[in-house]
């Protein structure tokens, strides 16, 4: 049997979407992907439906430094209700208690705070994409049925109220990879002694891109109207995501020998870590590594 014909464009980048509120992650990106007609495509970091904001979408080579975007850290804003809590820890959720917000203060929430900031542990949420045993929590929780889970060290950079109106406020959130915000409110509320959870949730930033550059739904269709040339123009380059570690340029025969899998000698190079690896043209060919003796080892080419 021949080889199956690859349906969809060759299309390479990075679009910094806005998620719409109610829409999954998986449909978001499904309605981006046909809308370029791209062979290949993913995004970086599931956001629940009720949350908005900043989704990148990585196509074709994009797709191979996404997972340095899922371990990047993530800014958010969120809005919190005091006083209750829900089975989702957000407003999508079933009531399960309610309790007296009277007695808190805005003196009391911000000592609370406080208290969040640096490294702390999180008990995932049910209503997650976590698996047990194979199965998704978040499946498993809707057929009523808990299991127990591991905390989870992550770190919370920066917490900042932005607005109080109690029982509800506003957080600026700056965040390690793998922080649950509902999470993080639910335990605010718990340290009051009222509850808590999410009722809005808008992300602005992942890794390097901030919501300056976000696209909506509505923009990408008027621009396929105009043509895919016009779409691909909205694209940021593959290498836009990693812009922030070290690069090093390759030659002729190192850039071969590097293509090859083999580790290379680079003048000048970092003594450490990963770097973005260059050719002689100042093309991107992907993240490289360094070696204890220093070399330069790919690590993960485009």
């Amino acid at each position: 049997m021949g080889r199956r014909r690859q349906r969809g464009r060759n299309v390479q980048g990075i679009l910094l979407f806005d998620k719409p509120l109610g829409a999954s992650s998986n449909k978001a990106l499904q309605q981006v992907k046909n809308l370029y007609f791209a062979s290949k495509a993913g995004h970086t970091g599931s956001l629940d439906p009720l949350a908005t904001g900043l989704l990148p979408i990585c196509f074709g080579g994009a797709t191979k430094v996404s997972a340095f975007l899922l371990d990047a850290d993530k800014r958010y804003r969120v809005r919190v209700k005091l006083g209750e809590t829900t089975s989702t820890a957000d407003s999508e959720g079933e009531v399960l208690q309610t309790r007296s917000t009277e007695a808190i203060t805005p003196e009391q929430l911000n000592r609370a705070l406080q208290q969040f900031v640096g490294e702390i542990e999180q008990i995932p949420p049910m209503y997650s994409a976590l698996k047990h045993q194979g199965e998704r929590l978040y499946k498993l929780a809707r057929d009523g049925v808990e299991v127990e889970r591991k905390p989870r060290r992550v770190t919370i950079h920066e917490i900042r109220l932005l607005t109080c109106d109690l029982p509800e406020f506003e957080l600026e959130v700056h965040c390690s990879k793998g922080t649950y915000i509902r999470t993080l409110a639910e335990d605010i509320g718990e340290l009051l002694g009222c509850g808590g959870h999410v009722i809005g949730l808008r992300r602005t930033q992942v890794g390097p891109f901030s919501g300056e550059g976000m696209l909506d739904l509505a923009t990408l269709q008027a621009t396929a109207e105009q043509g895919r040339d016009a779409l691909d123009a909205l694209l940021l380059p593959v290498d836009s995501a990693i812009m922030d570690w070290p690069d090093v340029r390759l030659n002729g025969d190192t850039a071969f020998y590097l293509r090859q899998g083999q580790p290379v000698i680079v003048p000048r190079a970092p003594t450490q870590g990963r770097v973005r690896i260059y050719d002689d043209q100042d093309n991107f060919m992907g993240v490289g590594e360094i070696l204890d003796d220093g070399r330069v080892a790919p690590k993960r080419m485009i």
